[in-house]
């Protein structure tokens, strides 16, 4: 288990890791950069979700004290929590499809999951895309891609859909950032300054094309909403299983058992 998680919210790469040798280089001479070390990884997820820059005995070398950071700028960085993101809708969809990423240590052995609910009950689990050097965020995208490929499906047949997904970071690259990205050659200010371009590429791509049909919202991690449980259990299942395949959980779905397996 690691000694310490290290949440990054402004840095060439956003999200919770494991390797300080790692998220040195997110954040080494990155202009405003955010970071903080956490001794758990709860502590670390929760901070990075809800986006909060709290400061204390905690902070890592080398990061710039309170005083000096702007109350304004963290809540206009593109990391932060947006005020106004909704955490879940109210609406009856007919479809909900939950996706999540993991990776243990991070970066590391990555891959991602998803549940799917028809007229409220669990029709599918889905894992795979083991990948031996990933990322978090890697996972995590790929696991939106393929819920917004399950949504494309799901929408031909006049159904309406809703994705739920606990990563804030694949929520911005894929339905908000990609936008002004794409408008200056897919790059922020150099090329090659956007990390896991391809798959970005692909998912905006898709989701442009049916974003007039399907909601995608932020939901909490790790307090219990069956959905995403499931979806991380899956994701630490293709893990397991070193699954590079996306592929359809094909045992009788016991929700208890399911739920027993190991977390992200």
């Amino acid at each position: 288990m690691p000694k310490k998680y290290y949440v990054v919210w402004v840095g060439r790469e956003t999200g919770v890791f494991t390797s300080w040798a790692y998220t040195r280089k997110l954040i080494d001479k990155f202009p405003q950069a955010k970071y903080k070390s956490f001794k758990t990884r709860d502590e670390a997820d929760t901070a990075y979700t809800t986006g909060r820059y709290t400061y204390g005995k905690n902070m890592v070398k080398g990061e710039a004290k309170a005083s000096t950071i702007k109350t304004q700028t963290a809540v206009k960085s593109a990391a932060a929590k947006p005020p106004d993101m909704p955490i879940a809708s109210s609406k009856s969809f007919s479809v909900n499809i939950y996706c999540d990423g993991a990776c243990d240590p991070n970066p590391g052995e990555a891959g991602s999951g998803l549940s799917v609910y028809r007229d409220g009950k669990l029709s599918e689990l889905w894992y795979g895309l083991y990948n031996s050097q990933g990322t978090n965020n890697s996972a995590e995208l790929n696991a939106l891609h393929q819920a917004l490929t399950i949504a494309k499906g799901e929408i031909e047949n006049g159904k309406d859909v809703q994705i739920l997904c606990d990563s804030r970071y694949a929520i911005d690259c894929i339905t908000n950032w990609a936008f002004s990205w794409k408008k200056k050659g897919w790059k922020r200010k150099k090329d090659g300054d956007i990390k896991n371009l391809e798959i970005i590429q692909q998912a905006h791509e898709l989701y442009n094309r049916i974003r007039n049909n399907v909601l995608v919202l932020h939901v909490q991690a790790h307090i219990g909403i069956e959905g995403n449980e499931l979806a991380d259990r899956m994701s630490v299942f293709g893990i397991d299983q070193q699954a590079q395949s996306f592929c359809r959980y094909s045992d009788i779905i016991d929700k208890q058992k399911i739920l027993a397996f190991r977390t992200g």
